[in-house]
């Protein structure tokens, strides 16, 4: 697999992600009844929240806007040095080590979904392959070798 071709794979795959949470959190955001999305608030009965405000604010932010900057950074590779602080990585480009920070959470994203529901969704397996896809093809060598410091 070419280096661009295996990068490009990754960029798509953090942009599915990050387009389906911006709207999806913005959804919830704009109606935190649920009624835009035709989900009754007693699928929160298990949760901590009330309404979804909350759960949309972090899908939008942490899945939503996360990804969209890394793809950015991930093209540009601007230097973050509060970004560096938190890449266990030392040897890779910050925005490579954060690729798979998102993808662990979505892992738990969904993992916690998943329990306050009670039950599983098709959506939640596909995520969570995404979530693997992710982890996978950004530890292609051909990608790891382009954000290699």
């Amino acid at each position: 697999m070419k280096k661009q071709t295996a990068r490009n794979i990754l960029l798509v795959l953090l942009g599915f992600l990050g387009i389906g949470a911006f709207f999806g959190g913005g959804v919830l955001i704009i109606s935190p009844s649920g009624k835009l999305f035709r989900m009754p608030l007693s699928l929160l009965d298990n949760s901590p929240f009330n309404t979804f405000l909350i759960p949309g604010i972090i899908l939008f932010n942490v899945l939503g806007i996360v990804p969209i900057l890394l793809i950015i950074a991930l093209i540009k590779k601007p230097e973050i040095k509060l970004a560096e602080k938190l890449n266990f990585y030392s040897d890779m480009y910050w925005a490579w080590t954060y690729s798979i920070y998102v993808a662990f959470a979505l892992i738990i994203w969904i993992q916690v979904e998943m329990t306050i529901l009670r039950s599983v969704h098709w959506s939640h397996t596909l995520y969570i392959f995404l979530a693997i896809a992710i982890i996978y093809v950004a530890l292609v060598p051909q990608v790891r070798d382009i954000y290699k410091k």
